[in-house]
């Protein structure tokens, strides 16, 4: 039976790397994986999933406006195994929705990776609807500098303080995030 998963954690945790690995996996037992990644993010190209140890896919892309049951199934060949999802959080709720109709009524898992939160400690949208609908949760864990587990994505500036206002969306790497503990988040003590 095909499931909804929702792979979660702060920034560099590794979600990126895990939805690669999944995808060789499948690619290993010559069964096809469709990729997706949202197109706003073409730090390392357009269509490409990039992890920071250096290995990427190409891949398909999303915005608000796609609509993904009928994106994928347009896509569908008969070796599609799975259907891999990254940067998760930047679904909308309709697409949520529409991934869990490609699970229930298409009968093809679909694993998704993204971000519980952003800088703000506020949810995304995407996040927010597979917290709440994915059949699966997975927390991948990361650290905060002080070594306690890092459940916080801090922005910070060229001075190194903690941006505590702005657009949910700011695309961006270690340039200008960070992962941070609770306690340390909250203090806006990046180091």
């Amino acid at each position: 039976m095909a499931k909804l998963y929702f792979y979660y954690s702060a920034m560099n945790a590794g979600k990126t790397t895990k939805l690669l690995q999944s995808s060789f996996n499948y690619k290993e037992r010559n069964m096809e994986a469709l990729l997706y990644t949202f197109r706003f993010d073409n730090r390392f190209g357009a269509a490409k999933i990039c992890s920071r140890i250096g290995i990427s896919s190409d891949a398909n892309t999303f915005d608000n406006a796609t609509v993904l049951f009928d994106n994928i199934s347009a896509k569908l060949s008969k070796n599609t195994s799975c259907v891999l999802v990254d940067e998760a959080q930047f679904l909308t709720k309709n697409q949520v929705s529409d991934l869990c109709k490609v699970v229930d009524n298409l009968n093809i898992p679909v694993l998704t990776y993204g971000l519980r939160s952003d800088f703000l400690g506020a949810p995304f949208e995407g996040s927010l609807y597979l917290l709440l609908w994915a059949d699966e949760l997975v927390e991948i864990k990361t650290v905060c500098h002080c070594g306690k587990k890092a459940t916080m994505n801090a922005k910070f500036d060229l001075n190194k303080k903690i941006v505590r206002a702005g657009d949910q969306i700011d695309i961006g790497g270690n340039e200008k995030y960070i992962s941070l503990c609770r306690k340390h988040y909250i203090e806006g003590c990046i180091e």
